[in-house]
């Protein structure tokens, strides 16, 4: 099975300042990433609203589905496809059952996860897939504690039933050892947004996944 990519916004990391985010996102819609989670902590609730508006417009017609980070009215109310929960964010159990009832059947709720415990967790509380990590080191992740490796992310992926996606420090040449333990996809932020050419890295990490 072809491995789900998800390119994972951050605004304040592009190479250039002023290259313009909707510009990235709609690239990366044309080279073919299964998901782009909008996570831009420091917009204000009305500029996320019209930049997660803006993004589903532009994946219309596309294969490419949108996640909200950690705002589930964004999510909803921009017809985005899901929407993924930090540590801060709300408890994945209350989430997922609201959007049972109240969101389209295809809606996706989706988790960070740093350990086995919380992989579990998450999964038993009705997340559909889950982002574990940080596998490699990276600096986006230091918050989040030291590389887990790929041992670990093999042993999240044995436990739960749902989709383990692995984030955290991913290359187009570590990315393989990840789908080789077993991982579903692979999120990352810098492999995606300062790649000069994000169709060629798309294709490369397919062939990757399906060699795997």
């Amino acid at each position: 099975m072809a491995p789900i990519l998800c390119y994972v916004t951050d605004s304040a990391a592009l190479p250039e300042r002023e290259t313009d985010l909707l510009a990235v996102i709609r690239c990366a819609i044309r080279a073919g990433v299964d998901w782009i989670q909008i996570r831009e902590k420091n917009l204000s609730g009305r500029a996320l609203s019209a930049l997660a508006r803006e993004a589903v417009s532009a994946a219309q017609g596309s294969a490419t589905r949108v996640l909200i980070n950690g705002r589930l009215d964004v999510a909803i109310a921009a017809g985005a496809g899901g929407v993924h929960l930090g540590g801060d964010a709300l408890p994945v159990a209350d989430v997922a059952a609201w959007c049972a009832r109240h969101a389209t059947p295809d809606f996706l709720v989706g988790a960070s996860c740093h350990s086995l415990e919380e992989s579990q967790a998450a999964a038993r509380d009705g997340a559909h897939y889950i982002f574990f990590g940080p596998v490699f080191s990276t600096p986006a992740k230091i918050q989040s504690g030291p590389p887990q490796g790929a041992a670990r992310l093999e042993e999240v992926c044995r436990a739960v039933r749902i989709p383990v996606l692995a984030i955290g420090g991913i290359t187009q040449q570590n990315a393989r050892e990840c789908l080789r333990v077993g991982a579903a996809g692979i999120a990352a932020i810098r492999l995606f947004q300062e790649s000069k050419d994000l169709a060629g890295a798309v294709n490369e990490l397919r062939n990757a996944g399906n060699r795997g």
